[in-house]
């Protein structure tokens, strides 16, 4: 089990290494592609006044002494309470519910173009088929637990993503070093966007999702040395990382990729299609291999989410915020249950967004937003706690301490709420990306979500019976040493899932040790 005070193993480049994946997704540089040279703006604004706000609060909140273990749902709990911190872990796991849905549209995008069955891609009914045979493949290959996951993710992650993502890279820069004319337009050929027109600005959003979940990374900074010096220091490297990269992989599409041809969930193919044309080199074969790479990719990514923020979830039920039913698990070790309703779930989405968005731009531009959406509500919590705990509970410490005093904690943390109040309401704008006539469907699809969203966890607190909380578990944080590292941290949960019979047989262990101690 964890300790309450780990070692410090990870230097800083180590914990640079275990927080680097959450900003490597070749699935969202189309996005990214659509503000054009805007995305550099994009970035620099979301990762000074929103990451770093989540980073350094969260890096606080997890060094409270006993508020080491839990996460989001520890850190609010004792600040706002159980019923918000239920309500908390809930969004950070209901987000990917809708997550799911534009990740395998974009490995639908790649299967297409390696089998060239377009009807795949472009018919609602059949792509809605795609994604739930997809999604419940990977999800029961994961019934028996995460040990080939994380071998499969190895090869996955350097094959699908690394090379497709360098290989984009370097035609990118080639392309443009050669001097050859951009596809930007209008006011994407300025670095700053247009402010007076809304729709533009909605792109912001997907900027700040691709920040989203780095609360998961700062519970491991029990374990970097020299947490107050070296733990902002790795943030920086981070939001640099991410600034670069970013910068590079959206440019690389929108760069011979015009915004009228651009496919949010295909434009990564469309990109190297054209490159390929452009340098002369005609060969299907390498389109293809291309092709199955990047979905190769995706297929790890999906498989990593499955069980990975479930644990958040199962966690709650062990605390008795869930039916009993959602406390069982196989043998090995999956919470059974949850996953299955997770299942069903993504099923309900994936329906209602690819048959009524008509499984095009607008069924992934309102996946994208409403994944920002849920995810978003729970920030609004999670500031809500720190200023909570900055104004009314100043003698709680945590060993890193966000810089400023009590003046430098409310500006830097009321930056990141602002933020998350201002993608909350700009997420409602109809982006500039979808034609006008698809408004009014983007606008009520992404309503209707967020209203059952925001009802679902507090219908479920209220009718679950309290007065059964009888087991109460403490969660048992992973440490850096047991994840890994080539996984999002949002994505590989950051408790270990034990049944109630392994908690036992661990208990009665632990006490025939103390008895042979003592004889």
């Amino acid at each position: 089990m964890a300790t309450n005070n780990p070692a410090k193993t990870l230097g800083l480049m180590g914990f640079f290494a275990l927080t680097a994946t959450m900003v490597l997704d070749v699935y969202e540089y189309p996005t990214f592609a659509t503000s054009q040279l805007n995305l550099m703006f994009f970035l620099i604004v979301g990762g000074i006044l929103w990451f770093f706000p989540v980073a350094l609060c969260s890096a606080e909140m997890a060094t409270i002494p006993q508020w080491e273990k839990g996460g989001v749902f520890t850190w609010v709990s004792e600040t706002l309470g159980e019923r918000w911190g239920f309500t908390a872990i809930f969004f950070q796991w209901f987000q990917i519910t809708v997550g799911f849905v534009t990740m395998i549209y974009f490995m639908l995008s790649a299967l297409t173009e390696v089998f060239g069955w377009q009807i795949l891609d472009q018919n609602p009914v059949y792509k809605t088929l795609a994604v739930l045979a997809i999604f419940w493949l990977v999800t029961l290959s994961q019934l028996w637990g995460t040990k080939v996951t994380d071998k499969l993710i190895k090869f996955t992650f350097s094959l699908g993503v690394v090379v497709p993502a360098v290989l984009l890279l370097a035609f990118c820069i080639i392309y443009v070093a050669q001097g050859n004319p951009l596809a930007f337009s209008g006011s994407g050929r300025n670095l700053l966007p247009n402010f007076h027109d809304a729709a533009t600005l909605v792109v912001f959003v997907s900027f700040i999702l691709s920040y989203m979940g780095v609360e998961a990374s700062a519970t491991y900074s029990n374990e970097l040395k020299n947490v107050q010096r070296n733990y902002p220091i790795a943030m920086i490297m981070l939001v640099v990382f991410a600034i670069v990269i970013n910068s590079i992989g959206g440019l690389s599409v929108g760069a011979i990729i015009s915004q009228g041809d651009l496919s949010l969930s295909g434009g990564v193919m469309q990109a190297f299609d054209a490159y390929l044309v452009h340098f002369g080199i005609d060969s299907a074969i390498l389109v293809k291999i291309l092709a199955f790479l990047v979905a190769f990719g995706i297929l790890g990514e999906v498989s990593s989410w499955v069980l990975g923020p479930v644990s958040g979830l199962y966690m709650a039920a062990q605390r008795g915020l869930l039916p009993p039913l959602f406390r069982k698990t196989n043998k090995h070790e999956v919470p059974v249950p949850i996953v299955l309703l997770q299942g069903a779930l993504v099923s309900v989405w994936t329906i209602v967004l690819t048959l009524f968005g008509g499984g095009n731009n607008v069924s992934f531009q309102v996946a994208l937003s409403l994944t920002a959406v849920i995810y978003g509500l729970m920030y609004v919590i999670f500031f809500t706690s720190y200023f909570k705990l900055v104004h009314k509970m100043p003698a709680l410490k945590g060993v890193y301490q966000v810089p400023g005093k009590k003046v430098g904690k409310t500006i830097i943390a009321g930056s990141g709420m602002v933020c998350t109040i201002v993608v909350l309401g700009i997420s409602f704008v109809v982006p500039s990306s979808l034609p006008q006539a698809s408004g009014l469907t983007y606008q009520l699809m992404l309503l209707g979500g967020a209203l059952i969203t925001l009802t679902l966890p507090f219908v479920i607190y209220h009718f679950n019976d309290k007065s059964q909380h009888v087991i109460i578990h403490k969660p048992i944080h992973l440490k850096a040493t047991e994840t890994n590292w080539l996984v999002r941290p949002a994505a590989r949960g950051e408790h270990m899932i034990v049944s109630d019979e392994k908690r036992l047989r661990m208990a009665e262990q632990k006490v025939m040790q103390k008895i042979k101690t003592k004889l």
